[in-house]
């Protein structure tokens, strides 16, 4: 008796039922249209908010070089720098790849899978080279320091309420 009830007001329109809303169907096919002004608009946005994350990316990771510089010495400020530029290269590379598909307008969703996992792979690739290259004078400790404060530089976006 109470799914008859349930199924009339669906048809009537949108109904509340214990807390959740129940919306007709005819609301979930419209569609968007955007004008170019509001395409334009949003890629401005996106492309903003790309570079204030490579912003507080790199903030961070000069930080952790900071940090580490002062608290273990100049190899494991070294250290920590080269482990924040092992993230932030391949993933300012990977902003400007999402940047220019934007402004093209041929972003897709592949183009962002694509790039997460070559950004991935390079990230990879230059700690092993890292580990290779300098594995006299590398400060472990110091360069995943610097790579976990870089991945985490959204925190000060989160902290100055510039991230929505």
């Amino acid at each position: 008796m109470q799914q008859n009830s349930v199924r009339q007001s669906m048809q009537q329109g949108p109904v509340e039922s214990r807390g959740m809303e129940v919306f007709d169907q005819g609301a979930a096919d419209k569609v968007l249209v955007l004008s170019d002004a509001d395409r334009a608009a949003l890629a401005a946005q996106a492309s903003r908010g790309l570079l204030l994350a490579l912003a507080a990316q790199g903030a961070m990771g000069l930080a952790a070089a900071v940090i580490a510089g002062v608290v273990g010495g100049a190899a494991a400020g070294w250290s920590a720098l080269a482990g924040a530029g092992a993230y932030f290269i391949p993933n300012a590379l990977f902003a400007l790849r999402l940047a220019v598909s934007v402004r093209a307008g041929k972003a897709s969703p592949f183009t962002f899978l694509s790039g997460e996992l070559i950004k991935l792979f390079a990230t990879a690739l230059l700690l092993w080279l890292l580990s290779r290259v300098a594995q006299d004078s590398l400060v472990w400790p110091a360069a995943l320091l610097g790579l976990i404060l870089t991945l985490k530089g959204y925190l000060l976006l989160l902290m100055f309420r510039k991230l929505s």
